[in-house]
């Protein structure tokens, strides 16, 4: 387990507690008593540490190196590892940064995409950080406008700190790309549920974002901008990253006051990486409560209400 800055205490504990264990172990001594006020201890840390969360710190966890990524989450919410990988926008190429393909969940059939980043520096670099180039966003609308002719409900998991910047991607229209799925996203006729399961970033979450219902995690951000690059265009560094994530209202719960989202999906204690089978159970959950839900909608009632959602978040009054 990798510790922040802000969890240096629970690692302390934890130390403790492993060194405890050792002991006992080691010298046949009972030492549960012990070992048992430890975990006390951790448990009590962990309660006022991730209770009191800044922005900044929420944001941090959202990065946490150990969190499940995208493929990690569809492993763990699809039925018998049933989820087949669809490549390619047809078009140009196929985008690692963005995955998407069939799955069945509790034997409800599901079209799943999403970004994924990369555990290794190799694969990290192959996958671009989870930075979707053109052709990414064109396959997840290939794979859309699929489930769409056969009924099947989209499920999107946003992961990503923006759409990638580089040279080829405005080359081959990263701008039009990103407009394009927003705007044949609202008119879809079969339901999307969108879920973002760490960093939601500008048009690169937004991109694969335009959902019937759309949900955070507990411990992740969705803005315009990431607080790092907020910072460098207001104060011409990086300094300011943690002044900026508390003025651009990021955390799940400015999200749902603003009503920018429908929900936030628990996670364990501390983050989804601590027990990641509990935050893959609540977002099936979710998910599945969803479908159920829709399953009832037209097309066209499913296309209005999206549309509906989405105009009524510029509503304001002067």
């Amino acid at each position: 387990m990798e510790y922040l800055n802000f969890e240096l205490p629970i690692k302390d504990l934890m130390d403790q507690y492993q060194t405890c264990s050792l002991v006992g172990e080691e010298s046949g001594v009972d030492v549960k008593l012990a070992c048992s006020q430890i975990e006390d201890k951790i448990t009590e840390k962990k309660k006022e540490i991730y209770g009191n969360l800044t922005p900044w710190q929420r944001v941090q966890l959202s990065r946490h190196p150990d969190r499940p990524y995208t493929l990690d989450f569809i492993k763990g919410i699809v039925d018998n590892d049933s989820f087949l990988e669809l490549h390619g926008d047809r078009n140009f190429a196929d985008d690692p940064a963005m995955i998407g393909g069939l799955a069945t969940i509790d034997g409800q059939r599901v079209m799943i995409i999403g970004t994924q980043k990369g555990r290794t520096t190799k694969e990290r670099q192959h996958r671009r950080f989870g930075m979707s180039n053109p052709e990414g966003y064109r396959k997840a609308l290939r794979l859309m406008k699929l489930a769409e002719k056969f009924r099947i409900p989209v499920i999107s998991l946003v992961d990503t700190p923006g759409a990638y910047p580089g040279l080829e991607a405005e080359e081959r229209g990263q701008g039009e790309a990103i407009a394009r799925n927003i705007f044949e996203m609202t008119m879809l006729k079969t339901p999307i549920f969108v879920y973002v399961i760490g960093e939601g970033a500008s048009g690169g979450a937004l991109g694969i974002g335009v959902g019937n219902k759309v949900y955070m995690l507990e411990n992740t951000w969705y803005t315009v901008i990431a607080p790092e690059s907020c910072s460098s265009i207001l104060w011409r560094n990086w300094d300011h990253k943690e002044d900026a994530a508390n003025a651009l209202k990021l955390t799940p719960q400015d999200a749902l006051r603003e009503k920018f989202i429908d929900g936030i999906i628990p996670e364990p204690l501390g983050g989804a990486h601590y027990e990641p089978q509990v935050a893959f159970d609540n977002l099936k959950t979710s998910i599945l409560q969803n479908i159920k839900a829709f399953s009832a909608f037209s097309g066209r009632e499913l296309e209005t209400q999206r549309q509906d959602k989405f105009i009524a978040m510029g509503q304001f009054k002067g």
